[in-house]
């Protein structure tokens, strides 16, 4: 008899749900849709029987025969060993954990079934924990799955909920076949056929077209899959055109009146060409960029906006203009000028009348911004809130009355700024930094801070750059403006892989940069030993440096620090008061010493790449020649892993984000590139989005397609397969 299926609403407290049940929704596994769209990490043969005499090493295999010989060995290890022979050969058994129940079943003479990885050895052929059958049983017809599954939770009671949820589900087609044709796709594999051959896949079928998802129904499931995420985010980019948001041009303090619906726009950014459209928008948005804010602040800047800043503000502020709420991703190198970007934004809001926020994921990074935004904005005369977790009782109280009056015109601060105790008097423009930090409930929440029903623009910023595939994929929802050139002055920076024998070296080298007036960042990955992990703390090497340069100041910071030491330790390095900081990566983004000239990145084999590029910008922000050095350790291993080879010779090759980021893209892979857009959560996960690019192509081809002509097919076709997660789409 099949389980019962775990239900989409919570059930009544007084069914309380089982151990299995509970194992269920931890998984997701709520629908039966949900059941069916789990899928086998990979297969059991379990259809044939071999002799043992025909087996190798390393083969997993079914063997049925009679037990020669069983006994309990004490010495050492307990264990149960027990020999079967099935006429052609013998082979060793050996349970490591077993019950009476076990002993009964393996006794000599007992005729039975196992099943296992064959080992070699002094014993002759092993297997460690088999599976045991009786012998005799119906050979199975399919290849048996095996799923990805938690504690509490056997194969076989999720094997019978699968098979329930199969049968149960809903499972019509929801794309014509016209549009399945001109993949290839045709009626021959349904929705239903599909998902019943994976889960129960004839043994004549290639495993290797099963594993490596090229089967014409693995290809089946992936399209679909990739034509809810496109429908899903088109969908959002349509409800939101009929949202109102407040129109950021005019008289100061001038109110939105209701206008009429807009039409919906294209993408800009890397799935568009960007470069095609600047000079129309420059010239589109030059009567906002008159207004006298904005003007004055321009004024002001000790620099010129380069051709790239300056069309990416165009498009922003032609955006913020119409009564239709910006959702805009900006993105740029490290040291691009995202910073002055966001500032113009914050200021043609303000100009209008409105309040404006910067929601950044650190602390460190938000002062950062903070000083910046409020140096160049003060004396404008504007009036620019702090907010975070760590402020004094008073102090907050006196940032909140400013946010709620409306005296505090932009408002800079971490997460702080999201909590239901922050009440702003007319909030038109969020900015979020580095935004792939945030969880998806974070960014809605800013975003749900309504006045008068109409909803904020959103702009959010990063200086991980996306790769095309990406944008049209997991981006699709979105305007992205692209900042691909960085402002002159900035010196290129030579980065060093270097092993960590070398050490004195790279010390040796610290000593001649700091008689030169220059800074050091050193940047370690733990901050106390681990275990599992044989890495040098920051604190050890703190101490090392400090005795290594006499006279000296070497400073510590890292993540566990109170916030006042923090700030403390941060002040003394950015007045140039400290030589030499030690750090854990609560540095990677937002700091900017322009006298800093050297990074190095101890045990550098253990970053990411996105994560060494990060770092490597916090140098080379000033004239003089800076360099990155990239300290790797092979511990006990004989050589790097190729993984973390490829990452140090990308950096070596390479101080382009764009092509840091396609090579990080090529190494990790999209589920964990983009992991962060859903709190960890893949959005896609059977589709790969370069190697199914053409299947990305057709998706996006048909979605808009679906949406005007088969509108009840495309909602049936998104709630299959995104359930309630269609609303994380949005952020």
């Amino acid at each position: 008899m099949s389980p019962p299926l775990a239900q989409p609403s919570c059930p009544p407290l007084a069914k309380a749900l089982t151990g299995p049940q509970k194992a269920l929704r931890k998984l997701g596994l709520h629908r039966a849709i949900d059941l069916a769209l789990h899928l086998p990490l990979r297969y059991e043969d379990e259809t044939r029987l071999v002799k043992l005499r025909e087996v190798r090493e390393g083969d997993v295999a079914q063997v049925e025969g009679r037990v020669t010989h069983a006994e309990i060995k004490l010495s050492g290890h307990r264990q149960l060993l027990v020999t079967l022979d099935d006429g052609t050969g013998t082979c060793l058994l050996r349970f490591f954990t077993f019950y009476p129940s076990m002993q009964k079943a393996l006794a000599v003479g007992s005729p039975v079934r196992v099943r296992g990885e064959i080992r070699g050895g002094f014993a002759g052929l092993t297997m460690m924990h088999p599976v045991v059958k009786p012998a005799g049983g119906v050979l199975a017809t399919a290849l048996t799955p095996v799923y990805p599954t938690v504690a509490g939770l056997s194969q076989s009671y999720l094997r019978r909920a699968i098979q329930a949820g199969l049968e149960r589900a809903a499972l019509s087609d929801t794309v014509p076949a016209e549009y399945l044709q001109e993949i290839g796709l045709q009626s021959l594999w349904n929705m239903r056929k599909a998902l019943s051959f994976l889960h129960h896949p004839a043994p004549d079928v290639s495993l290797a077209a099963l594993q490596d998802h090229s089967h014409p129904a693995w290809q089946r499931l992936k399209a679909e899959e990739l034509l809810a995420q496109q429908l899903s985010q088109l969908q959002s980019r349509r409800e939101r055109a009929r949202l109102r948001a407040p129109v950021l041009a005019g008289q100061p303090g001038q109110r939105p009146r209701q206008p009429e619906p807009m039409a919906e726009r294209p993408a800009a950014g890397p799935v568009a060409d960007h470069t095609a459209v600047g000079e129309d928008l420059v010239a589109a948005a030059a009567p906002l960029m008159a207004q006298t804010l904005y003007a004055r602040l321009l004024a002001a800047l000790p620099f010129q906006l380069t051709a790239a800043q300056t069309r990416v503000v165009a498009e922003i502020t032609q955006d913020i203009a119409r009564p239709v709420p910006m959702h805009r991703l900006l993105q740029g190198d490290v040291g691009a000028g995202k910073t002055v970007v966001a500032a113009l934004a914050a200021v043609a809001c303000i100009d209008a009348g409105w309040q404006c926020a910067l929601m950044a994921p650190t602390e460190i990074l938000a002062t950062q911004h903070f000083a910046k935004l409020v140096g160049w904005l003060h004396p404008l005369g504007i009036t620019v809130a702090w907010l975070t977790g760590s402020q004094k009782a008073k102090e907050r109280r006196e940032m909140l009355a400013l946010i709620a009056s409306g005296q505090a015109q932009l408002v800079v601060g971490t997460h702080a700024l999201i909590q239901d105790k922050v009440q702003f008097k007319n909030l038109a423009l969020a900015v979020i930094d580095e935004q792939h930090r945030f969880g998806v409930a974070q960014r809605l929440a800013l975003r749900s801070k309504l006045v008068d029903e109409l909803e904020p623009h959103l702009l959010m910023m990063t200086a991980t750059p996306i790769p095309r595939t990406l944008a049209m994929s997991y981006y699709a929802d979105l305007d992205v403006s692209t900042i691909d050139e960085l402002p002159p002055g900035r010196t290129p920076i030579i980065t060093k892989v270097v092993n960590d024998a070398r050490r004195d070296e790279v010390i040796a080298r610290i000593r001649g940069q700091i008689e030169q007036g220059r800074q050091i960042y050193w940047v370690c990955p733990l901050i106390e030993e681990s275990e599992a992990l044989d890495l040098t703390n920051a604190t050890e090497t703190h101490a090392q440096l400090s005795e290594a340069l006499p006279g000296v100041m070497v400073g510590l910071l890292h993540s566990r620090m109170p916030v006042p030491e923090k700030k403390a330790v941060m002040s003394l390095f950015t007045t140039g008061q400290m030589g030499v900081l030690v750090s854990t990566t609560v540095i990677e983004v937002g700091v900017d010493v322009p006298n800093a000239s050297l990074m190095v990145i101890e045990h550098a084999e253990r970053f990411g790449l996105s994560q060494l590029h990060q770092l490597r910008g916090r140098v080379g922000r000033g004239a003089a020649a800076s360099a990155c050095v990239l300290l790797y350790s092979t511990g006990d291993a004989p050589r790097l892993s190729e993984t973390a080879r490829e990452r140090l010779k990308a950096m070596a090759e390479t101080n382009d984000g764009f092509e840091i980021a396609r090579r990080d893209l090529e190494i990790r892979g999209p589920g964990e590139f983009m992991g962060a857009r859903q709190s960890g959560d893949a959005m896609l996960r059977f589709a790969d989005v370069n190697e199914d690019a053409h299947l990305l192509d057709w998706a996006r081809r048909l979605a808009p397609q679906m949406l005007d002509q088969h509108p009840a097919l495309a909602e049936q076709h998104v709630l299959r397969w995104l359930g309630g997660k269609a609303e994380f789409l949005k952020a």
